[in-house]
């Protein structure tokens, strides 16, 4: 009986909770991912990719980020790029995403665990309507993805010498836009198309279209397609999301225009210096693409582009980050405070106070993770504390930027880096969530007494 007992005990010890869970198969991903890039067949003839820059590869397809420590055009073959691809939706889907689309197929039924993994994985407060949700998130990121490798495709004729070249170029470029992964076969970013404002276009509203979050694509495409008596009234995440998202993008690229105006853009047309932010700005989301060099930029911009790392993309979207919620939240959070009010009120709709703590909650954690990621890497590397901060802010937005220094750092730093990028697709609260026990019911109270804050 005691022995029954025991092994009563030490099942329930193991069993993994949904979170643990969802990490646990992203983990899986980047493992296998690590194997696949490693074999010979998916690099150039000639090409031996160590152990630590397979795994650094992996990690920053899977969390499609783009910080690569290897040159991916010089360093794997189709089948490499093609391997990459696949990893790049695994990472920006979401694998209990793609697992549900094959689940489907398979005419299987999502049981409650399955849908907990979907509500964890997507970033989901409820259990309504999950699984339709996937299949319109498939059924647009595909769709998106398609028009913008046979437009960009197309486009690339006159660029390359066959067809299939221009077409590989072209799927590999929409799905890292759409994906936000940041990686490229040409080499050198879109450093080639700096002044081809047609591409520079596409790929903007590919980057969009993948970070601005998956709820509002749907509601989106609900609103084109509602036919109800009624008015279609989008939810209060979509209008928060996509405002904080749009303004970002307008104050960056504004920021950027002012302080480079007498630095990077002194000899350029106001329509290059245009696009120069603006492709920037929108960039710094977490797609990691580039259209110059970013070290040509001031301090001060490289500062600035560091805080849009940081926040990211829009929760349930591709990036990474606190995300713009978080951002807005806290933004709102300071004005309604200062102006002696106790709730947030925006939309005609007031925030739950359990979102403003959960808010604060990210940002603090973020701050500490990568406050302590720049503290160790300031020991031990080599490079300047403003270039660090700009490969943390990167690594932890899941963006992909790079002032030049990713295959420079040490073993130890790669690893850290690692970790940021692997925290940074998982998302905070899955972070604590995994040493997090189970919630409990407080049995009772002591009495309240304020403390001195501030």
């Amino acid at each position: 009986m005691l022995k029954n007992n025991e092994k009563k005990q030490s099942k329930t010890q193991i069993k993994l909770s949904s979170v643990q869970l969802i990490v646990l198969f992203y983990a899986a991903a980047i493992f296998v991912s690590t194997l696949l890039i490693s074999l010979p067949i998916a690099h150039k003839p000639g090409v031996q990719l160590t152990f630590i820059d397979a795994l650094f590869t992996a990690v920053s397809a899977i969390s499609v980020t783009g910080l690569t420590v290897v040159s991916t055009s010089d360093t794997f073959s189709v089948i490499g790029y093609f391997i990459l691809m696949f990893m790049f939706q695994l990472g920006g889907i979401g694998i209990m995403a793609l697992g549900t689309f094959v689940w489907l197929i398979m005419g299987k039924k999502i049981g409650f665990k399955g849908r907990q993994l979907i509500k964890i994985d997507q970033n989901q407060s409820t259990f309504a309507g999950l699984v339709n949700l996937m299949r319109q998130i498939l059924y647009l990121i595909i769709v998106i993805e398609l028009f913008g490798a046979v437009i960009l495709g197309t486009y690339f004729l006159k660029f390359y010498p066959t067809w299939q070249e221009a077409y590989l170029h072209g799927l590999f470029a929409s799905i890292s836009a759409t994906t936000n992964a940041g990686f490229d076969i040409t080499g050198a970013s879109l450093t080639e198309f700096a002044n081809d404002y047609f591409v520079q276009f596409i790929n903007m509203t590919l980057i969009i279209l993948g970070a601005i979050g998956f709820p509002v694509l749907v509601e989106v495409k609900e609103y084109l397609t509602h036919k109800g008596k009624y008015p279609y009234h989008f939810s209060l995440f979509t209008k928060i999301t996509t405002t904080t998202y749009l303004a970002l993008i307008v104050i960056g690229t504004a920021i950027i225009l002012l302080f480079e105006f007498n630095h990077f853009f002194a000899d350029k047309t106001w329509h290059e210096a245009l696009f120069f932010s603006l492709f920037q700005s929108v960039t710094s989301r977490s797609a990691g693409l580039a259209t110059m060099d970013i070290n040509q930029f001031s301090d001060s911009t490289l500062l600035l582009i560091s805080i849009l790392m940081f926040i990211g993309a829009s929760p349930s979207g591709v990036g990474g980050g606190i995300r713009t919620t978080t951002f807005a939240i806290m933004c709102l959070s300071i004005y309604f405070y200062a102006k002696g009010r106790n709730s947030i009120k925006v939309f005609n709709r007031e925030i739950d106070p359990q979102d403003i703590t959960r808010a604060f909650v990210v940002i603090t954690t973020a701050f500490i993770i990568c406050g302590a990621a720049l503290t160790v890497l300031s020991h031990f590397e080599s490079s300047s504390l403003l270039q660090l901060l700009f490969e943390v802010a990167s690594a932890f937005g899941t963006c992909g930027l790079s002032m030049g220094i990713t295959h420079e750092l040490t073993s130890f730093g790669k690893l850290v880096i690692t970790a940021l990028m692997f925290i940074g697709r998982i998302g905070i609260f899955s972070f604590l969530f995994i040493i997090r026990g189970q919630e409990k019911q407080e049995k009772f109270h002591y009495p309240t007494e304020k403390v001195i804050i501030g």
